[in-house]
């Protein structure tokens, strides 16, 4: 029997205080970005600068840990040197890797930086071994993130296929459509996330108070409407609610959560490299309390596989987290087939 490969725990900061936080919870890696458009969660008052990165990168060190800096949007014809620079800085501050969607970022990394280990990013869609393998011969890279449009037997069947190190999202929002093809934000704002670095640039969004109502729109589209008691979160066009035939729902996607502790060892015996979760954006209480979840269940999992079942402070704790306070397998698990 081939023994079990512990993956990787990948977590998200989006400040200082996440970073120390992810990594005081366990997390073997963290993964943050600069305060500019070369990243995908490019929101007002997230990110690092690079005094803060240069913390984050020696806090993570000193305890054995890694930071990996995401660089996952595209850059612009009109100003392309804004990129490179970026990567520049990430191999200065000595992150582990650069996370990449760009092919040119990802040719001029391996130019200019040799040493410097390379990601494929989540953003550039490579959903099957062929594609992944393309950017391993053209560009060197050492770990894919996949898309979460896969199953369980499809995830296995890649694996097997690749020397590339695979990496899986374990928990987090959900994305409705492939990562880097989504046009839906766009479409309403003129300004693609695999640009812009948000779904939903926060100059585009507007919350109108009407009465007892609080409507929220996006480039001046209105994409949902909440009662006093309801709870709103960032308003996306994939997550609105909108009349369809009649009845007011969500049309396109409900705000719902990934989670897949509990076919966690399924993904361990398929050889996933790393399990990554979902967050940037979110707060440092976030973080802490799913990191230290997380850290837990594969902990538990590798020590006791075929005893391995998920406990109710585990599930009680992702449930609170959850967007919408619900989870589900996403594609990895499709009943139907």
């Amino acid at each position: 029997m081939v023994a079990m490969k512990r993956p990787d725990l990948v977590c998200p900061a989006g400040s200082l205080r996440s970073l120390q936080a992810a990594v005081d919870a366990g997390a073997d890696a963290v993964y943050i970005g600069l305060k500019d458009a070369t990243n995908a969660r490019n929101f007002a008052g997230l990110n690092f600068d690079v005094t803060q990165a240069k913390q984050g990168v020696q806090y993570a060190r000193d305890r054995g840990r890694q930071v990996l800096m995401a660089l996952n949007t595209y850059a612009q014809a009109d100003n392309p040197q804004c990129w490179f620079d970026a990567v520049d800085r990430a191999a200065d501050i000595g992150v582990h890797a650069v996370i990449l969607a760009d092919p040119a970022l990802m040719a001029y990394a391996r130019q200019h930086h040799p040493a410097l280990r390379l990601h494929l990013s989540v953003q550039a869609s490579a959903t099957n071994y062929e594609a992944i393998n393309f950017y391993r011969e053209r560009y060197g890279i050492e770990r894919a993130v996949l898309p979460r449009v896969l199953t369980l037997s499809q995830v296995a069947h890649l694996i097997r296929r690749t020397d590339v190190e695979i990496e899986v999202f374990g928990f987090g929002s959900l994305c409705v459509m492939v990562e880097g093809r989504c046009a839906l934000s766009s479409y309403v704002t003129g300004q693609s996330p695999n640009t812009a670095g948000v779904c939903s640039p926060p100059s585009a969004v507007r919350w109108d108070q009407g009465g007892d109502k609080v409507d929220a729109r996006l480039g001046g589209v209105l994409i949902d409407r909440f009662a006093p008691d309801e709870s709103r979160g960032y308003p996306t066009l994939c997550k609105g609610r909108f009349e369809v035939n009649g009845q007011v729902d969500y049309a396109i996607e409900s705000p719902t959560s990934l989670n897949t502790l509990s076919i966690l060892p399924d993904l361990i015996k398929a050889g996933v490299s790393a399990i990554k979760v979902e967050g940037r954006q979110r707060s440092a209480a976030y973080v802490e309390q799913v990191t230290r979840t997380w850290r837990q269940a594969i902990d538990a999992c590798m020590a006791q596989p075929d005893r391995y079942a998920v406990t109710p402070a585990w599930t009680a704790t992702l449930g609170r987290l959850s967007e919408g306070q619900q989870h589900t397998l996403g594609a990895l698990s499709r009943p139907w087939q």
